[in-house]
């Protein structure tokens, strides 16, 4: 805390120094406290936790169970599935940049490079081309020549919207099954003249079980690994 208080100090000129190496420092402090800040952001729109915790969204919604899992279940293991996902491009920023300039051998910019190099690979191959497109145009900027010339700022939104679309087409084959299952239900029960109760307290525990039968976490975990190639 005293330190940052220091850093704020000298930039706003309250402590004068004699050492311009010392403003930079502190400016440079200043900068990686704000990347930190944003480091959820990161985590969220420029990994694979997008995908996974709607998808997983759409899978509680499609079982009709209500809070369960609870939302702290649902994005705790969205959380470290992502790690799993994202596995080779953490070692590769941590062989890459942060050991290098954590050592000193590659400065403050060349490390920032090379730790969004893995990131910007993986966005990249999620990103459909029309996405990637449509920001492009937007942006107004002039047409990239290679996929190095896109800028990241133009990259992130595109590759959002791609695991955002993503998502719903896995979410919409989730609830197909389900919605199959409360259709026959809600359809028997007006058949026998119960149309006083609701379907989805009759429909629910099929849907457990049909979710238990073929191993439901099993498959679904699994295809959205897949779906990362």
């Amino acid at each position: 805390m005293f330190q940052v208080l220091h850093c704020q100090l000298l930039i706003w000129g309250f402590l004068p120094t004699q050492k311009p190496d010392e403003v930079v420092n502190v400016i440079k402090i200043i900068m990686l406290l704000t990347v930190l800040t944003l480091a959820p952001a990161i985590l969220i729109l420029m990994t694979s936790f997008t995908r996974i915790v709607v998808v997983f969204a759409f899978l509680r919604q499609a079982l009709g169970t209500q809070q369960m899992p609870p939302n702290q279940l649902i994005v705790g293991l969205s959380l470290f599935l992502t790690f799993f996902i994202m596995s080779p491009a953490i070692i590769e920023i941590n062989n890459n940049a942060l050991q290098p300039y954590l050592k000193g051998t590659v400065l403050q910019e060349a490390a920032g490079e090379s730790a969004m190099k893995p990131l910007r690979k993986f966005m990249f191959n999620q990103t459909r081309d029309s996405d990637l497109q449509l920001f492009l145009k937007l942006s107004r900027v002039e047409k990239p020549k290679t996929r190095m010339d896109v800028p990241s700022y133009v990259l992130i939104p595109a590759f959002v919207i791609s695991e955002l679309k993503t998502a719903f087409e896995i979410g919409f084959v989730i609830y197909l099954p389900f919605l199959i299952i409360d259709m026959v239900v809600a359809s028997v029960l007006m058949a026998m003249g119960m149309m006083m109760v609701p379907p989805i307290i009759v429909s629910l525990p099929f849907k457990i079980m049909l979710f238990v039968l073929v191993d439901g976490w099993q498959l679904i975990v699994g295809s959205l690994v897949k779906s990362f190639g």
